[in-house]
């Protein structure tokens, strides 16, 4: 009887103990294979572009690319090809964008290998994964009873805003800004006047002081 091929998956994250320990747990399951890794969007492109998969594992902070950005640029380029979100980001803020720009699913990592691998499995049948909690503001926001962690500002942002917003706060100006996300300085001035508008921030210094605390408050990872 011929074995059933293992699934191909792939890892983008910029923590290599955190694609040690998913590859290991991974590569344990019969059914799984890791067969490729990447530790940036750049990296991530350029691998999935010559190969093919049947599940990318994808972090959404990456030192080169906002996850989201990424995401639709992956599907862009394999239209369908399935990819589960892993972070340390609050999911209230991200697993509705990210599913938005295509992924089928998002797991914090601090879940358990048993619910990783459910989660793994439950994409690749062609489902959605998100948590019980995501699962139920979703059906919320269908019924029109939208909660105030949605009104919240920052909530508010769209996904390239938010992608600015969070450069800010990692101290880029306006220039590396726009060389990072191949826009043009007038752009980012206009992204960053948005944000001063959604924010309900008065001065630049205001959005940068905003900026910095919301990322020293967020989880490293």
């Amino acid at each position: 009887m011929a074995k059933t091929p293992r699934k191909q998956l792939l890892i983008v994250d910029d923590h290599p103990m955190m694609r040690t320990g998913l590859t290991q747990l991974i590569d344990n399951e019969p059914d799984l294979k890791v067969c490729a890794e990447a530790d940036n969007a750049s990296q991530a492109l350029q691998v999935v572009t010559g190969r093919s998969f049947d599940l990318i594992l994808l972090d959404i902070s990456l030192p080169d690319k906002n996850g989201v950005e990424l995401i639709k640029d992956i599907l862009a380029l394999k239209p369908g090809l399935p990819v589960l979100v892993v972070s340390m980001h609050d999911e209230l803020l991200y697993a509705e964008r990210v599913l938005r720009a295509g992924a089928r699913g998002y797991i914090m990592k601090q879940e358990g290998g048993k619910k990783f691998l459910q989660a793994i499995r439950q994409v690749l049948a062609g489902q959605v994964y998100v948590s019980e909690k995501i699962s139920a503001r979703i059906l919320e926001s269908f019924s029109g009873n939208h909660s105030a962690m949605a009104k919240a500002p920052v909530h508010r942002l769209s996904d390239r805003e938010l992608e600015v917003f969070e450069l800010i706060g990692r101290g880029k100006g306006t220039r590396d800004i726009a060389e990072i996300l191949h826009l043009s300085v007038k752009t980012i001035d206009v992204h960053r006047a948005n944000l001063k508008k959604k924010l309900d921030l008065k001065t630049p210094h205001d959005l940068v002081h905003y900026a910095i605390r919301w990322m020293e408050s967020r989880p490293q990872g």
